[in-house]
This record gives structure tokens, sequence and C-alpha cells, in this order.
């Protein structure tokens, strides 16, 4: 039997090429093709999408920042308020009471003074009364020792209002009266003031006393 070469070959493998063939590599063996390198379109679109990126992400962070510069202005206007008011509500209760307290002294140095008031005016309206004209031989020494008491009586008034109101003395501005009718008031009062009180109060009553028992005297001698 004649021999045949190609009884021998194994048909599922090729055979050895000629020389100066090529032929594909099977992709299964080595994996895919390399891709082409990017051209410069490509790299700039790239650059231009992360450029875009990056002003989305800067705008970002702008908001976020002012959020919270937003935030960190109410959190201290809050704290600003709750501090202004604890300390308004101290210094309006403070100044209630100290308001309360000096329109209560202020009426009751009203009234006072609507006293001592009333007090010059009658005694205004008795000296202004005397008349001696109208004294007679038979009754002057009466109407004079009459007459002597009441401008000592309104002498003793004036002392007493002055003391209570410096402002008759010409003292600016308007003060508060130093003494008022109670025991505490007087209490505070110091020594020295005290005896002037006393003394304003007591010593037109010895004079006018003092007075009487002169007219009186002399009353008894011409008799």
């Amino acid at each position: 039997m004649p021999f045949d070469e190609t009884e021998f070959v194994d048909r599922e493998f090729p055979s050895t090429p000629a020389p100066g063939t090529s032929y594909a590599r099977p992709q299964g063996l080595h994996g895919a093709a390399s891709s082409r390198a990017p051209s410069r379109e490509d790299l700039d679109a790239q650059v231009t999408s992360t450029q875009q990126q990056l002003a989305k992400l800067r705008e970002a962070q702008e908001q976020l920042e002012r959020a919270k510069a937003e935030l960190e202005e109410m959190r201290r206007r809050r704290a600003e308020f709750q501090t202004g008011r604890a300390e308004m509500q101290d210094q309006l209760t403070r100044a209630v009471s100290i308001l309360g307290n000096a329109e209560f002294e202020a009426r009751r140095s009203a009234e006072q003074m609507s006293k001592s008031l009333a007090g010059i005016r009658h005694y205004l309206d008795q000296v202004q009364a005397v008349d001696e004209q109208a004294w007679t031989d038979s009754d002057w020494t009466q109407n004079l020792s009459s007459a002597l008491g009441v401008i000592d009586s309104a002498r003793m008034e004036l002392h007493s209002a002055r003391l209570l109101w410096p402002v008759l003395d010409g003292e600016k501005p308007f003060p508060v009266p130093a003494s008022q009718s109670s025991a505490a008031s007087l209490a505070d009062l110091p020594l020295p003031r005290l005896l002037r009180l006393g003394l304003a109060l007591t010593w037109p009553l010895l004079v006018a006393s003092l007075v009487a028992i002169m007219v009186l005297a002399l009353s008894l001698n011409r008799r």
C-alpha cells in the first residue's frame, strides 16, 4: 500500500505555518487586545469633566459653609437672647422695686408737703389778719399778746417746714424730706438735726410763755 502523509496529520491542530505567514492570537489565552491610547480630545474632555465636578464640589462646600455660618449666628443670637432676657428680668424687677418704694415715699412726701403748705397758708392768713390799727387802749395788751402768739406759732411752723423741706432754704435739686412724722423716720436723722428739730419745736413755746407772763405782769402793774 502506498504511504499517504495525510493519514498521520492531526487536523485539530493547525500545521506549522509557512515562513512569513501570520495569524490572529486567540483571545481566550491572553485576554482581549489592549485598547488604544487616549487622544488629546479625550484628555481635554476628562479635564473639563473633572473641573466641572470640582466646581460643583466647591459650590456645595460654599453652601455648607453658609449654612454653618447661619447656624452659628442663630446660636449666638439665641444665647444673646437668653442672656439678655435674664439680665433685663433682673434689672426690671429691681427697677420696679426701687420705683415702687420711691413712689410710696413720694406720695407720703406729697402728703406731708400738703400739710406743711396748708399750715403755712393758715399762719400767713392769720399774720395778715392782724390789724393793730383796730386796737384800743382797753384791749391792746390782750391783742398784742394774741398777735405775738400768732407770730410765734407761724415762726414755729415755718421752722418745722424748713427742717422737713430744705428747698425752702434754696437747696436744689428738690430733695426727699429728711424727716417724717413717723418714729422710724425720726430715728434715721442724725443727732445734731434731731436737736435742731427739738429746739425749733420747743423754743417758740418758751418765748410765747415768757411774752404772756410779761404781758400779764404789765397788766397787773397797771391795775
